[in-house]
């Protein structure tokens, strides 16, 4: 009896927290008003209603005749009880409540506390992690004193640029688990010009829609990181329409810039029957990341036509070994790779992340809060052994994982191919205490060295 009245207590609560959705238009309470409560949780708003009336009035036979008619089958209410489901209902907006910032402006983190906790988890990238500290900081104050006086501060969108596993998507990922504000990250590969197969633009902003709970206040004034910004780049040489490339970048401007833009509930097209709801991107800050291949090619071009002939000229050679010729971007180099002028008018700040060498592949490995090292570490402490990785070890790792040219993504799948058999062979024997990885075994010339509790002796876990 107890648990029957805590279920409608909690259905009563929902009733109260989520706005109505009508069952045949899948318009919301907010937008049609008053709905028609029928049986089984439907509701149904008055313009469906009357439809249905005037469809029944206009018949020109006695709907009663057809009950008994064979091969007619009536749809019973109680066949369509919970048709809507949660995540396809939107928060009600509490009436006469002012409008409040999700943060504070008080309890804003300063520039340099989000730097330091990102310092954390990411090696090496200061200036892209200054950038997104000072970003996130500005944004919500904007946020914040968005009502206060005349003057409105703008938005500032960021492009950030850098080569595969240099750590864009992780650095993103991360703000995420620091800020306690609404992020949707998503990718553009899927998304096509209206009309077409595949994800429309406006699923952008419904996937932060999702990450708020379906409150809209909320999610106008989170942030959506696009990742793979380059896979929307306009086509070179195609007599195609381009439904992927400079038509998504065209639809996107709206987004960018700040506008009120209809968004699907709980899925990915308009086109699906599910509630639609308006949400103002004005406040919504927009973080946009690609790899963008062959962009150092260009700007090695575009450098060395300024190169001149004479004794004082640059060499044509002159920025082929560039370590960070992707630090030297510009607008023009950005319009040339395929992204269109007001696309990029939209993104204010842009900037660059290193490519990683050997020294920050190994402080990877070691010293973030969840390096891959600590991981494995603690997963044989589980089973009470240490893992130990001499230094020549973690150099030896390093290298190989510069020749993959990854990034830092091949540090995980060369640190699995060594562990494999090392994480099958300790829970054999209880007796072992340490086990020490050495270079010798990562270039395939030795074996690991495992100590034994009291005494110890080198063996090959691989034989």
């Amino acid at each position: 009896m107890s648990d029957r009245i805590e279920f409608e207590g909690q259905q009563e609560n929902e009733v109260e927290e989520y706005e109505k959705v009508c069952f045949l238009c899948h318009r919301p309470e907010s937008v049609v008003g008053k709905m028609i409560d029928l049986p089984n949780n439907i509701c149904v708003c008055s313009d469906c209603m009357q439809k249905s009336f005037d469809a029944m009035n206009n018949m020109p036979f006695d709907i009663n005749q057809l009950t008994n008619t064979p091969g007619i089958h009536f749809m019973n209410l109680s066949d369509l009880e919970g048709v809507i489901p949660k995540k396809q209902k939107i928060k009600k907006k509490k009436e006469g409540e002012p409008r409040k910032p999700i943060i504070d402006i008080k309890d804003i983190p300063a520039p340099h506390k989000i730097k330091a906790q990102l310092d954390e988890y990411v090696v090496g990238q200061e200036h892209a992690k200054k950038a997104m500290a000072v970003a996130v900081y500005n944004h919500y104050k904007r946020v914040a004193t968005d009502t206060m006086d005349d003057i409105e501060i703008e938005k500032s969108n960021m492009l950030m640029i850098g080569p595969t596993g240099c750590g864009k998507t992780y650095l993103v990922k991360t703000l995420a688990k620091l800020l306690d504000v609404p992020l949707a990250i998503t990718d553009a590969t899927s998304l096509t010009e209206a009309g077409y197969i595949g994800d429309d633009i406006e699923s952008v902003v419904s996937k932060l829609l999702a990450a708020a709970d379906n409150d809209v206040e909320k999610a106008e004034q989170g942030i959506i990181f696009i990742d793979e910004i380059d896979k929307i780049a306009k086509k070179k040489n195609t007599s195609q329409r381009d439904v992927s490339g400079e038509s998504v970048q065209q639809g996107m401007l709206k987004l960018l810039e700040g506008s009120e833009v209809e968004v699907p509930v709980g899925a990915n097209s308009k086109n699906a029957m599910v509630p639609l709801t308006t949400i103002n991107t004005k406040n919504i800050l927009f973080i946009c990341g690609g790899a963008f291949p062959d962009l150092e090619n260009i700007i090695k071009e575009r450098l060395n036509k300024q190169s001149s002939m004479g004794f004082i000229a640059d060499l044509k050679d002159k920025y082929n070994h560039e370590k960070n010729l992707l630090s030297k971007v510009t607008v023009e180099d950005l319009r040339n790779f395929g992204m269109i002028p007001e696309f990029i008018g939209r993104l204010p700040i842009i900037f660059s992340l290193q490519g990683l060498d050997e020294d920050m592949l190994v402080k990877i490995l070691k010293e973030p809060k969840n390096a891959i090292l600590k991981q494995y570490q603690k997963l044989l402490a589980l089973d009470e052994v240490k893992l130990e990785f001499s230094e020549d070890a973690l150099h030896a790792i390093a290298a190989k994982a510069m020749k993959k040219d990854t990034g830092a993504r091949a540090l995980r799948s060369i640190i699995e191919e060594f562990m494999l058999d090392i994480m099958y062979e300790i829970p054999k024997d209880d007796n072992i205490g340490m086990v020490t990885i050495t270079k010798e075994y990562i270039e395939g010339t030795g074996a690991p060295m495992i100590t034994m509790r009291g005494q110890a002796k080198i063996a090959d876990t691989t034989s």
